[in-house]
């Protein structure tokens, strides 16, 4: 019997993979998802979001409950058990990827387990452990994610010498952890090894801690950080590593000198890479671009007809809620829907304490685009909620045109930042004035209102500062 013919076969079953696949579903198409690996998720449930930011909220409890109790009249003997950590941590991913599973049963969407390589515009031969299958289809879409970026002269041996895979599961609190990368993964877990007792230090080659992020709220943070405890070396960059015995020797130019530097565990996290190996992407004809990413048009087609793709291997931020949305734009589309995503409006996320969230232009971006701005910012110091909580570090900074008062863009960095922004991703979206944030009612005591007087702050009318 020859293999039935599917509308849609998703390679990779990713926040964008397994997202697409229901839309897919939802929209009457009969689909298929591809998964190399035995549980569905991808980096993001696996190995990625989800199980460092399950960190992140325990180390977070740690480090309160040892620093921070006192305060609240609440006196505790305070312990690390690691491993129950990493088993709550393990948990959490696998409810998740279970659910995941759940849900392309609800919506009758088959899972195929293998390697999945495109064998033309029609098929997908898929290969593994068990019998070679060949999926017949209408489309193919690739949502094959990314990888772990790699240095130079530092090769991963997954125990002394890790990414950010190995950074979620190290089997006890190194002394000395040195991290390559001042982005949102090298932060994120530098800052949950630090909460349980590491000494870290974190180098970084730009100039400043998350580039590309607004330059005012990046400073504010890293200041942060280091009262954490974090120490940064700026204007770096590490030219080899090698391990020796139970310490890695690290090689590090700084300027015209080089130094060495000793630790205990030296994390490697400079950025992620598209992931297109074992695909047959570029032997069936689909064109990639200088850095390896596949080029697509505005349908999220590629060079090769009824072949898409989206997410971490097409140009964009590498960012899990917009391979998600690329998906369901794409789908919609192939469905004669008008699927729409808006890139100026994605939020992007450093999940540290406080936490940075930015959503639109930069001030720095605004006024390279010649752009007159006025800027408004409110600190979670004069926030009641904030206080409350214990919470005085950051702000809220809006950044408005100068002349139509029209958001450009936001950076809020302070507790629930992640939060935060949603309001001001969707006044983006819409088109909203700084006004009609400041006009909108937010109630009282919350942490919202650091938005509401940052917007009422870019006409100068702020009410508690």
């Amino acid at each position: 019997m020859s293999e039935p013919r599917f509308d849609l076969v998703v390679i990779g079953s990713g926040p964008g993979g397994y997202v697409t696949a229901i839309r897919a579903a939802q929209l009457g198409m009969r689909v298929a998802c591809v998964e190399r690996y035995p549980t569905l998720g991808g980096t993001c449930l696996n190995v990625g979001c989800i199980p460092s930011k399950a960190l992140l909220d325990s180390s977070e409890h740690f480090a309160e409950a040892r620093d921070d109790f006192a305060a609240h009249g609440i006196k505790a003997t305070v312990a690390l058990d690691l491993p129950t950590m990493m088993k709550r941590k393990d948990g959490v991913v696998r409810d998740l990827t279970r659910g995941v599973e759940s849900l392309f049963r609800k919506h009758k969407v088959e899972r195929v387990t293998g390697t999945g390589r495109i064998g033309g515009a029609g098929a997908v031969e898929v290969g593994g452990a068990g019998a070679s299958r060949r999926l017949e289809t209408a489309r193919i879409l690739i949502a094959t994610g990314s990888k772990p970026g790699t240095l130079p002269g530092v090769t991963i041996d997954d125990r002394r010498i890790v990414h950010s895979t190995h950074a979620l599961a190290l089997p006890e609190v190194p002394k000395r952890l040195l991290v390559v990368g001042a982005g949102a993964i090298g932060l994120e877990l530098g800052s949950v090894w630090s909460r349980l007792g590491s000494q870290v230090t974190v180098i970084e080659f730009m100039d400043r801690i998350v580039p590309g992020m607004d330059r005012q709220s990046g400073k504010l943070l890293e200041r942060v950080l280091v009262k954490q405890g974090l120490s940064f070396r700026l204007g770096s960059a590490v030219e080899g590593a090698a391990v020796e015995g139970d310490h890695v020797r690290v090689r590090v130019r700084e300027g015209e000198a080089t130094r060495e530097e000793t630790c205990d565990v030296l994390l490697v996290a400079v950025g992620r890479r598209p992931y297109t190996a074992e695909l047959g992407a570029a032997e069936a004809g689909v064109a990639l671009d200088a850095k390896g990413r596949i080029v697509v048009d505005q349908q999220y087609q590629t060079s090769v007809p009824g072949i898409f793709a989206i997410g971490d291997v097409i140009a964009g931020p590498m960012l899990a809620h917009k391979a998600s949305e690329e998906g369901v734009a794409a789908v919609e589309r192939m469905a004669g829907q008008a699927g729409h995503l808006s890139y100026n409006c994605i939020p992007n996320i450093v999940y540290t304490w406080p936490e940075l969230a930015s959503v639109g232009q930069t001030e720095e971006e605004a006024r390279a685009g010649g752009r007159e701005v006025a800027i408004g910012t409110f600190p979670f110091l004069a926030n009641g909620r904030a206080k409350a909580l214990g919470e005085r570090e950051g702000q809220v900074k809006l950044i408005a045109d100068a002349r139509t008062d029209r958001l450009l863009g936001a950076h809020i960095l302070g507790p629930r930042a992640s939060d935060l922004i949603a309001e001001l991703a969707l006044a983006l979206e819409f088109g909203a004035s700084a006004e009609d944030v400041a006009r909108t009612v937010h109630a009282h005591p919350t942490l919202p209102e650091a938005v509401h007087e940052a917007a009422l702050a870019v006409a100068g009318r702020a009410i508690h500062i």
